[in-house]
């Protein structure tokens, strides 16, 4: 897969990537938002330095490191992806706390849909923007959202510089092994 070139990156604001969900899924990831490259790519999580595909395949979720590309391969592995906001921009920060709690809603309601066994959101700052719970903290939280159970994880983003791979990876593990599989 070729990488997109910076006026194809710039051209990708305001895109949307389409959901990677189906039934009988054991976890649905959702990220915060796409980023301009992951939408010029129409691949989740592709930006090069996020750490999202690293952390899925070290924590247990792969048997080996699959590429944004290969991203169709999780749903027979029980797993989707999604975002809080299905609008690409630069950074996560230039979305408004409306565009949060209005994502909230409609993940709320992709989740009452599909029922996974889990619901993950990468972020806890979105997390709590989104659904109205600013003291929420990592790990499962004590609210389930549609119906379904969510755990909150680290948000994969190069930008996150509080975690590394392995940290991620960790807390991903723990998050595998609720959701079993």
């Amino acid at each position: 897969m070729p990488a997109p070139t910076p006026a194809e990156v710039a051209a990708a604001a305001g895109r949307t990537i389409p959901d990677l969900i189906g039934p009988d899924l054991r976890v649905l990831f959702s990220g915060i938002n796409p980023s301009l490259y992951s939408a010029a790519t129409g691949h989740h999580f592709a930006r090069p330095g996020n750490r999202f595909w690293p952390a899925l395949h070290r924590s247990g979720f792969t048997d080996r490191q699959l590429h944004p590309s290969e991203q169709f391969e999780l749903p027979a592995l029980g797993l989707g992806i999604t975002n809080v906001v299905s609008r690409a921009t630069a950074r996560a920060d230039e979305l408004s706390p409306a565009e949060l709690v209005a994502g909230g809603e409609i993940l709320a309601a992709l989740a009452g849909r599909w029922q996974p066994r889990y619901l993950a959101v990468l972020g806890v700052t979105a997390y709590r923007a989104a659904f109205a719970h600013p003291k929420a903290a990592m790990g499962l939280q004590p609210e389930q959202i549609g119906g379904v159970p969510v755990w909150v994880l680290p948000n994969p983003s190069g930008l996150n510089a509080h975690y590394t791979v392995d940290t991620l990876a960790a807390a991903y593990a723990q998050l595998r092994e609720a959701a079993g599989g």
